[in-house]
């Protein structure tokens, strides 16, 4: 492996747009951002190594044994984010790259290309959220640039950012460097440009560090043994950053498949999940581990051993099973409302697609009214299985082996959720929430990851299939200091009402088309307007706990009895021992107040009260089959508790016992099409 002439920079481009020069299978996707061009060529400018390449020179009659790619040279985040496939003729020899690609591709973007990556808090599919830009330099730069830590000013900027400079900046288009042949044109350019001798000098020291001196040092490998040149790729590689271990897992599996190109095929699910819904950020670690677990692995670590040859021509041999799974699970996360915005844990993905691979669950699967049942079993551990901390970090790999049993003994069933809840507890992960867990969940804010999850789980009736956001019941554009004032609230509550208005209580989920004609209206104005009719307004505010939503003046105390209606039905849908919450009751959301809970509040409080007697009493007159949710049956008032009313949370427990069969006489406990609990009448006993 002797060491090669150096070449100048321009040489290797040209190699490269001749596709002279490859890239091998088993590299890794680029993946070095523009900060770190911008480094690359400011290292060359002020004549820092940028360290040796290594290359493999593969013989014109083996090149039909391997497949190669193209570099990047338009990066594009969304639509053209890896390198493309190379078609190489038999016979010719090419130059295959093992050590430089980030290097090499980082100046062929720079000098022959552009590079559009995603603009922050817009959506992955909005065509606008990717501006092409190409790099330029500043040839009137003085000094050191603070932020990149640059002696030269590099930057990468759209067509229109350039054609507007601030004073004294002079953005020259880097590529045109190409352009120019010999040192004398080079204050041709400064001179018709009216540009100082110094600004002459750094274009030069351009001119000379990409067609002059050749920088380029390199080993070239000449052995065509593929099991040679893939070690030496790992040795190389394994130390290098940020290439990942599954980078190089790739690798081995991209070597060994036979009839298909793994790091294709592993590209092309990733983003096609990733397109899914409103987009995840799914990735190769994720596609790989489910390709272990569905397989039925027992060792699912990240470790070469566990990619050998035998199990990779297993997962290609099952591919298409393995990506109809993980596609059908995207498409359930999808249609539960989650996106990378909202999913805090990508590995949830692989559980729900075993499932799906066990039962051989095709599309179908999603609208089909008998699984609804089903589904909504999924939906019900999934959203606990999100906004519970500690599930998805550390012991990953235990997590999912447990689970993966369970379901290979179950699910052909049913989605077995309490098993798998049992499963999770036996490892130390319970589905369980402790008082102080829902306190910080009931403070949860506009923005975070597990906001979405928590109002879907509370409140499932919005389509999440279609366009929805998550929208301020109260709009935040009127709480600012200066409009609470002008609205009449004293400055001593102005700081309660900014430290709320991004909280849980002030937050709901609106279907797109509702949140748009929303916008900046206060709830009880536009509640009229999109629910004229009053039976369908009061609906609306029932089934999310929004009271009479009283005017802006009166913001503190909705927010306080929202969020304790909340912490009820929160204490319902997660099963918590209601007697472990402290906090006094709130007001009923009609402003009357509820009766304390002292002894002395009611003579019923003196005795151990009956909540089955409770329930038994709330369904007294209604007809056979009628169902009613534990927040109706709390709503009830009955002989058993007086003017006072048992907390949901207690009411579940009676109806759904941890172990064993509800006792409660004349009632079925039931779950209605909404996904909420609560019971259902029984039929009267014939004799």
């Amino acid at each position: 492996m002797p060491f090669q002439a150096p070449i100048t920079i321009a040489t290797a481009l040209e190699r490269m747009s001749r596709h002279d020069y490859v890239l091998p299978a088993i590299q890794r996707e680029f993946v070095w951002g523009t900060d770190r061009i911008c480094k690359l060529f400011d290292s060359l400018m002020r004549g820092y190594p940028i360290g040796s390449f290594l290359f493999w020179k593969v013989n014109g009659d083996q090149v039909k044994s391997y497949t190669f790619y193209d570099f990047v040279r338009t990066y594009h985040a969304r639509n053209s984010p890896h390198c493309p496939t190379l078609d190489v003729e038999r016979g010719r020899d090419v130059t295959a790259i093992l050590d430089g690609q980030q290097r090499l591709t980082a100046l062929n973007i720079g000098l022959r290309g552009s590079h559009a990556d995603k603009l922050p808090r817009m959506r992955a599919n909005n065509p606008l959220a990717y501006p092409t830009k190409k790099l330029y330099l500043d040839l009137l730069s003085q000094g050191q640039d603070e932020e990149l830590e640059l002696a030269y000013h590099f930057r990468f900027l759209t067509a229109a950012e350039a054609a507007n400079p601030p004073e004294g900046t002079f953005w020259f288009p880097v590529a045109d460097i190409r352009d120019i042949n010999e040192g004398d044109e080079v204050f041709d350019v400064t001179a018709r440009h009216d540009l100082p001798v110094s600004a002459g000098r750094v274009l030069f020291k351009l001119y000379d560090v990409v067609k002059r001196q050749a920088l380029i040092n390199y080993f070239e490998e000449e052995d065509q043994s593929l099991d040679k040149v893939l070690n030496i790729f790992i040795r190389v590689n394994s130390g290098a950053v940020p290439l990942s271990f599954s980078d190089l897992l790739l690798s081995i599996a991209t070597s060994q498949w036979r009839d298909r190109d793994a790091r294709e095929e592993i590209h092309e699910i990733v983003d096609d999940l990733n397109r899914t819904g409103l987009g995840f950020n799914f990735d190769k670690n994720s596609v790989l581990k489910a390709g272990l677990v569905l397989l039925g692995k027992r060792d699912i670590r990240f470790k070469v051993d566990n990619f050998d040859r035998h199990t990779m021509l297993e997962m290609e041999e099952g591919w298409d099973d393995i990506e109809r799974a993980l596609r059908l699970a995207a498409h359930l996360l999808s249609d539960f409302g989650l996106s990378a915005a909202t999913l805090p844990a990508s590995s949830v993905i692989i559980p729900l697609a075993h499932y799906a691979h066990l039962r051989q669950l095709d599309e179908g699967y999603l609208r089909r009214a008998a699984e609804a049942s089903d589904r909504n079993e999924i939906r019900r551990w999934l959203l606990r299985a999100v906004i519970k901390s500690g599930i998805w970090g550390s012991g990953l790999d235990t997590l999912l082996g447990g689970l993966r049993a369970v379901l290979d003994v179950e699910a052909r069933a049913g989605f077995p959720r309490v098993s798998l809840e049992r499963e999770m507890a036996r490892q130390g992960k319970p589905l369980r929430f402790d008082p102080l867990e829902i306190d910080d969940l009931l403070d949860l804010k506009y923005g975070g990851a597990k906001t979405f999850a928590l109002l879907a789980l509370l409140y499932p009736g919005v389509n999440v299939r279609s366009a929805f956001h998550v929208d301020h019941v109260y709009p935040r554009s009127r709480f600012t200091a200066a409009r609470l004032r002008a609205a009449g609230i004293p400055d001593g509550d102005i700081p309660a009402y900014l430290e709320r208005v991004d909280r849980l209580a002030n937050l709901q989920l609106l279907e797109g088309t509702e949140n748009v004609d929303k916008r900046a209206s206060l709830p009880s104005d536009w509640a009229s307007r999109a629910y004229p009719d009053p039976a369908a307004r009061a609906g609306y505010v029932a089934r999310n706990d929004l009271g009479e939503l009283p005017a802006l003046d009166d913001f503190l105390r909705f927010y306080d009895r929202r969020r304790e209606l909340m912490r009820e039905r929160l204490l319902d849908l997660l099963g918590v021992d209601p007697s472990a919450m402290a906090e006094p009751r709130p007001e009923r959301m009609d402003g009357s107040p509820r009766s304390s809970t002292s002894p002395l509040a009611s003579s019923h409080s003196s005795h151990r009260r009956d909540i089955a007697a409770h329930i038994v009493s709330a369904f007294a007159a209604a007809p056979a089959d009628t169902f009613l949710t534990t927040t109706q049956i709390r709503n009830h008032r009955s002989d058993e508790y007086g003017d006072e009313f048992p907390s949901a949370g207690a009411i579940a427990a009676r109806l759904f016992p941890a172990t064993g069969r509800c006792t409660v006489p004349g009632v079925e406990p039931s779950v209605n099409e909404r996904g909420v609990r609560g019971a259902r009448k029984a039929p009267p006993i014939a004799d």
